[in-house]
């Protein structure tokens, strides 16, 4: 690889590393200032250079920024009108006694597909709470569960942003990266809840006063102790000190499971009209009725191919039939029907239209920087391209031993530690190894899931999500680090055998 062009390349994602930790400068213009760096080292002319930026900024967001709006607001309509809460609670009942823990990680999982993760663990732990308390007991096995569930679809399926953004950088069907993101969440969610219930017994004396006060009640101690007993582990390590009478039996955990009041979203309930609740199969439709058009959408058009021998997109024309599915599975659509779903169905008809109004606008206001950093990581990508650092680098991995799927895993791993958002490790891989998948053949599917994989390492302290969770949960310090850190790493290390074996069957 020319000498030039890979110090264009170190400079540029040294740029976004060092801006992002030392400056007061957020990820977006760390991007764009990283594509600045790129293309002047690299000797790009410095008119090319801007027009580079700019056409690699509007061509991403043409891609994803419109589904990317409607899938945050889709899920803010879930979590004001009860939607989410109800699936959760649905999930528990089904999954029954004993397994807790597995209907916490599911109900993370299926949350976090519409729900960004920080606000949608705030509004699901008070379910653990619930279950903990009735259950006397294990509260941080479940929160870890509940929190790293939602980790896995937050990475790895769309309509969450940071997917959906690495497919209109990598040119990925949306379909097919839903399906193997899918694939991906049930074989990574034993992982899950294997370690969420190793650790969580060890840990649980360590849970600090004010959780565990909140948690257990006045008798928390004598609570934990029994809890650990039960669970075989030693309660050396105990922090936390109770003085109230020890708690006795274990309960039914669903039974005392109240843990949402969507009428505090909603407002005053009208004279003569009941207090809204959303039922379960109701507040699914809005999440499964987009992404099973997508995947419908995806199954018919590979159909249709292999029936016209079609090898590639631009020898292909949709056939009559296909074309219904082809419309009303294109992702932008099949969200437009999410949104209308979740606004008509799940919303009692009293709902204010303003306050309808201010809900949607908070979650664009959520998306907003997001759109902006996945545009800056197009116009990245761009540079990288015409610059011809995405050539040279292609041709450097295809001198090495180094499986070129695994080159944006490493990248998006090691983005993730230096900075601690996932979202701007996977948008960062992918904008610089989107060059690789041309010239190299590497599958756009399995490029994609190598992204959002690798992004998903070691959350600690330069991460959001990490202080959400372990305050929440009442972790400090290295026992913080032992559980959330701990979890992320484990399903970060189990997704490579995934990826290798997903590289020989689609490769």
């Amino acid at each position: 690889m020319d000498v030039q062009l890979l110090i264009a390349l170190v400079l540029g994602i040294a740029t976004i590393v060092i801006l992002v930790l030392r400056t007061r400068l957020d990820a977006f213009v760390a991007l764009l200032i990283a594509a600045i760096v790129t293309g002047v080292v690299a000797g790009q002319p410095v008119v090319e250079l801007i027009k580079s930026i700019t056409s690699g900024f509007g061509s991403t967001l043409a891609s994803t920024g419109i589904v990317i709006g409607l899938g945050v607001g889709i899920g803010k309509i879930l979590e004001v009108s009860g939607g989410a809460d109800a699936l959760a609670r649905a999930f528990l009942k089904a999954f029954g006694k004993g397994r807790e823990p597995w209907a916490m990680g599911t109900v993370g999982s299926l949350v976090s597909i519409p729900v960004f993760c920080d606000s949608g663990f705030v509004i699901m732990n008070p379910l653990a709470r619930s279950i903990a308390r009735v259950k006397r007991g294990g509260y941080v096995t479940l929160a870890l569960a509940l929190g790293c569930g939602m980790t896995l679809t937050h990475h790895m399926v769309p309509p969450t942003p940071g997917p959906l953004a690495v497919a209109g950088l990598l040119g990925t069907d949306l379909g097919s990266l839903i399906l193997t993101g899918l694939i991906f969440t049930v074989i990574l969610l034993p992982v899950v809840v294997s370690y969420a219930k190793f650790i969580g017994p060890k840990l649980e004396p360590r849970l600090n006063k004010e959780v565990a006060l909140d948690v257990y009640g006045p008798d928390y101690a004598q609570t934990i102790d029994a809890y650990v007993v039960r669970s075989g582990k030693s309660t050396k390590s105990r922090k936390a000190a109770g003085t109230s009478t020890p708690a006795t039996g274990e309960g039914d955990a669903t039974a005392a499971v109240v843990t949402y009041d969507p009428e505090q979203f909603l407002g005053t309930t009208p004279a003569g009209r009941k207090p809204h609740k959303t039922n379960a199969w109701l507040g699914a439709l809005p999440l499964f009725v987009p992404l099973l058009l997508i995947v419908v959408n995806t199954v018919t058009a590979a159909i249709d191919k292999s029936q016209q021998n079609a090898l590639s997109g631009d020898d292909y024309t949709p056939s009559a039939w296909v074309q219904p599915f082809t419309f009303l599975g294109d992702p932008v659509v099949a969200l437009i029907i999410g949104m209308i779903l979740a606004v008509y169905v799940l919303l009692p008809r009293w709902t204010p239209r303003t306050k309808v109004h201010g809900w949607l606008s908070e979650g664009a206001a959520s998306a907003g920087l997001i759109l902006l950093i996945t545009g800056a990581g197009g116009g990245l990508g761009q540079v990288l391209r015409d610059s011809g650092v995405g050539d040279a680098l292609a041709q450097a991995v295809a001198a090495t031993p180094l499986p070129a799927f695994l080159v944006p895993f490493i990248i998006a791993t090691v983005v993730r530690v230096a900075q601690g958002s996932g979202t701007v490790a996977m948008i960062t891989a992918a904008s610089v190894t989107a060059p690789l998948v041309g010239t190299l053949g590497v599958s756009p599917l399995i490029a994609a899931m190598a992204c959002v994989c690798g992004s998903m390492v070691f959350s600690y302290f330069n991460d959001s999500y990490f202080w959400v969770v372990t305050r929440f949960t009442g972790l400090d310090g290295i026992d913080a680090m032992k559980g959330w850190s701990g979890i992320t790493t484990c399903v970060w290390a189990a997704s490579i055998p995934l990826l290798i074996v997903a590289n020989l069957l689609v490769g």
